[in-house]
Formats: C-alpha cells, structure tokens, sequence
C-alpha cells in the first residue's frame, strides 16, 4: 500500500484533477488522500463568520459562490449536462446546518468543524467521481468514520489504536484496491465532526500510512521538494534532497509551510519514508525524509507571521518558573493558544504565541492569577536552524528584535513586523 496527498493547490482547478488521474491512473494498492480544492476552506470560514454574526443572508450567498465555484469544475471535467448527486447533496446540507443552527459562542470550534469539513467531503466526492469514470475504479471513504479523535475540535488529536479497527473495517472485503479519503477530519467520540488542525491532511495521511504499514507516503505539490527557506521571504532558498525526522519536526514546528508538525511521529514509528514531490512532473524525484540521513547540511530558514508576544509579569515577585508554569500554559492550552517561544527571568515570561480568537479572554484569567500581562500584536518570529557565521551576523543584530535565543544549533528571535 503507498499513501498519496494532494494538497488544496493541487486540486484548484479541473486541470488539476486531470492531472491527479495521470498520478494515480496505473497505482494500484493506493490510498488517496485530498485536501478541500483551492481556497475553499478560506470560503467556508467566511461561511462559519456569516453564521457568527447572525447573518443568514450572507452565509447562503457564500454557500452558493462556493457552489458554483465547484459546479464550474463539474462542468468541465464532466459536462454541462452533468451533475453529481452527492454533491448537490452536500451543499444542502449545509445550508440546512446554516438555516436550522442557533448558534452559542461557547459552541464555536464545534460549529467552525461541522462547516469547513465540507471542502474536503465535496472534493473527494468529485474526485472519486472522476476517477470512477476514467478507469481508475475506487470506494470513497467517509474520514470521520474512519477516524475516531479525541473530543477536542479544532485541534484534535487522532486514537490511532482505535482508528485502526475503524478504518481497516472500511476498507476489509473492498473488490477495489484504491481508496479516496479526505484530509483534515476525524470524528469524536460523541459523533461530531473533528478537524486535526490548519494543513492537517499531511497529518491524516501519516495516521493511514502508519495503520495500513504503508512502504511509502508522498505528499504531491505545488513546488519541487522542499525547501531551505521560502523563497518569496529568502531569495537564496535551495532544495534539500534529503531530510531526517527529526529536522522536519523542527522546521514544521517552527512554521515552516511545508508539512504538519503532528505528521513524522507516526512515520518515524515504522521508518515509512515521506516524498515530497512535484505536483506538474509525477517523475521528478523530488525531497524525502527519511530515518537514515544524519542532519540537513543546508541551513533552515523559518518565518512564522500572525504571532502575538506575551509579557506576563508576576506582581508579587514569586517566581514564575517555579511556582506559575502550569497554570500559565493550562490556560493557554483551554484556549486553544500554541506557544511557539518560550523566554523567562525570575518574574518576567515572556511567550511568543499564534493569534488566536481567545487570546484576550485568556489575558483576563492570567490576569486575574495575579499577573501582569502586555501583548504585542503582529510579531514575527525567526528561526534559523544550523546557522553560519554570515548568517549570524546578518540577521542576529536586526534592530526590530525584542528577544532572541541563540543556541550551538539554532538562532530564534521575536521581532516587530515594520519595515526597516
């Protein structure tokens, strides 16, 4: 069995899923996993935020440009004169969901959920589609039966113990040796839908590759492998060929847009190697990441943008690290905040942390523990893993940084986002 993804950018348009079926066409054996197409998830967030704010009107005009945006790639891969049901089908859904929900802010993750795993149900049931009429015979397979998650939305975790059962169940007895899935959702343990997080189909991919003791996963895109450094931040970005797990973890932690921090540890269990490899060119060797390669000889450069710089002081000088830790990162945690960078003194924390939609309502209950707490809106952090002398130099005395932490390995500073 060999895992393919195929990412939102891959599938955008009706020559995208042409060229999906020149990929898979002669595979057999073959788990396909599909993210939603081009921007739609972006889409059905201005669908979840019409429905935040009570406005019924504007969440069903969103629907029907997300429609037809669809039916256009209907359109030219079936025909005018061709529908999918299923499809048709989906949408009503969610118009009913947007029509018959009466909406509580408490209930926002769960709501956000149910909305954008729509992207990915109306992809994959226009690929399978697709695929089932050009020779590629396959069994679509519902991921939020398939997945069982923890009962966590926005975010969540996979039971992968459980998921085997599941999902070995949904393809066992199958007359098919192909499977469509999508990406990006599961189901909790009450029945409701589950997202694994932004960019999570790497993540969903990882967790079949693991189950189904897959020999290899390639996530197909839109580049020609990975990369040391964005290009459009880092002019002089190059290829890497070969990269360990360990590597990866930390580029993608550190917010490399390359692949979904939860997706090596399941690979790394059972050694599956991990292919990055270009969308337009099937034969292109691509980058992959291995449990054999020592470290990456270039060095990685990272910016991670939407960052928010916490300054949390303790008034009554006790000290932070040994007496404040837990509740700090409890209470960041409940919000669904991630950390990024960590730096402390005595009675001073400071915590570069995502934006996120509850970040102030967590700066109340710090506050009311006792702390003073200062954002700084719109920071950038920078993470520059095996740097040189050169590069040290170049960026370590950038008069924008707040704080920075160098180590043997790595160089890690938070600063303002102006130009200089």
């Amino acid at each position: 069995m060999k895992v393919y993804k195929f990412g939102g950018a891959s599938v955008k348009d009706a020559a995208g899923v042409r060229n999906l079926l020149d990929i898979v066409k002669d595979e057999n054996n073959l788990f396909i996993i599909v993210s939603a197409m081009g921007k739609t998830t972006n889409a059905l967030e201005g669908v979840f935020a019409a429905m935040q704010q009570g406005d019924e009107e504007l969440a069903m005009q969103r629907i029907d440009q997300s429609y037809q945006y669809h039916r256009t790639i209907i359109d030219e891969l079936l025909g005018a004169d061709k529908t999918i049901e299923q499809v048709d089908t989906l949408f009503e859904q969610l118009r009913n969901i947007v029509r018959n929900t009466i909406y509580r802010a408490s209930d926002a993750e769960l709501w956000y959920d149910t909305i954008v795993a729509f992207g990915e149900l109306v992809s994959t049931t226009i690929i399978s589609n697709y695929l089932n009429g050009h020779g590629v015979e396959n069994k679509w397979i519902d991921m939020r039966r398939a997945f069982l998650t923890e009962q966590r939305h926005k975010d969540a975790n996979v039971n992968i113990e459980a998921t085997a059962v599941r999902l070995k169940r949904e393809i066992e007895g199958s007359t098919v040796s192909v499977f469509v899935g999508q990406g990006f959702i599961g189901g909790a343990p009450d029945g409701t839908t589950t997202t694994l997080g932004r960019e999570g189909s790497d993540y969903s991919a990882a967790i079949v590759a693991h189950v189904l003791d897959a020999e290899s996963m390639s996530v197909w895109k839109d580049v020609d492998g990975i990369l040391n450094a964005d290009p459009k931040i880092f002019p002089d970005a190059k290829k890497i060929e070969r990269l360990n797990y360990t590597d990866t973890i930390e580029m993608a932690y550190s917010g490399a847009q390359i692949i979904h921090p939860k997706t090596i540890k399941p690979l790394e269990q059972k050694n599956i190697p991990l292919y990055v490899r270009p969308f337009g060119n099937k034969h292109a060797s691509g980058s992959v990441i291995t449990g054999d390669v020592e470290r990456a000889y270039e060095p990685i450069m990272i910016q991670k943008s939407n960052q928010v710089l916490l300054n949390l002081h303790s008034r009554d000088l006790s000290f932070v690290l040994e007496e404040k830790f837990a509740k700090v990162f409890s209470t960041l945690d409940s919000h669904r905040i991630r950390t990024n960078l960590v730096h402390n003194s005595a009675v001073n924390l400071y915590m570069c942390v995502d934006a996120s939609w509850h970040i102030d309502d967590a700066i109340s209950e710090l506050r009311a523990e006792g702390f003073d707490v200062e954002k700084s809106d719109d920071v950038v952090l920078v993470t520059i893993r095996y740097y040189n002398e050169e590069l040290y130099h170049r960026y370590a005395f950038d008069k924008r940084i707040i704080i920075k932490q160098t180590t043997p390995h790595s160089l890690r500073f938070v600063r303002t986002n102006e130009e200089e």
